[in-house]
């Protein structure tokens, strides 16, 4: 997709999320949106399905989620009536505890352990859905690569990765779910990420 990047974000700069997401929906031929149901993922979520209600969204389940995260996300795939397609490391979690366990980021195996939970299942799924259009709810402020990108940019694969949400705060997503009365969730858990702050390896 042949797009000026710099000029189209100055173009969306002072946009809202819903015509930042009409604008790519209109220049979008297979758009998804990937999830992991982490806290505030329930505005982009509920954002990209007002606008297409059939957009496939893409989970990509690494095994570890807690309880409470599982739970949120039974309730958001029945409320929000999500196109859900699931993807799962070909390792159970019970081999993986045997055979690798839970390695620290300083651990050699810890780069083993990323790929087979995050990396090779998300490249999967991509690989079957070829989308154009990415959504995700990056945002400024949540580490270094995210400050360096903006509401629109382009994924390593060259892939548009859409982030209609890029310059929101904590506090200005705490009042969009609190006026349209979404559930949000904060027990969650990435293994492969320990420190908020640390890029997951998708999308650096």
């Amino acid at each position: 997709m042949n797009l000026d990047i710099e000029k189209t974000n100055k173009e969306l700069k002072d946009k809202s999320p819903e015509e930042i997401i009409k604008w790519a929906i209109q220049i979008a031929k297979n758009p998804v949106i990937t999830t992991n149901f982490r806290p505030y993922e329930v505005a982009i979520l509920n954002a990209v399905t007002a606008v297409k209600t059939d957009v496939k969204v893409i989970w990509c389940d690494t095994g570890y989620n807690t309880i409470q995260t599982y739970k949120h996300a039974e309730l958001l795939i029945s409320t929000l009536n999500l196109n859900i397609h699931l993807y799962t490391p070909k390792q159970t979690v019970a081999y993986r505890n045997v055979v690798l366990g839970l390695p620290s980021i300083d651990d050699p195996k810890h780069q083993l352990f990323t790929e087979q939970v995050k990396l090779e299942p998300f490249s999967r799924a991509m690989k079957e859905h070829q989308p154009d259009v990415w959504f995700t709810n990056l945002r400024k402020g949540q580490t270094s690569f995210r400050d360096s990108i903006d509401i629109v940019s382009k994924s390593k694969d060259g892939m548009l990765k859409v982030s209609p949400f890029y310059h929101w705060s904590n506090s200005d997503l705490d009042t969009y779910l609190f006026e349209r009365q979404l559930p949000n969730e904060f027990v969650y858990f990435d293994p492969t990420k320990v420190e908020s702050n640390r890029e997951c390896g998708l999308h650096s």
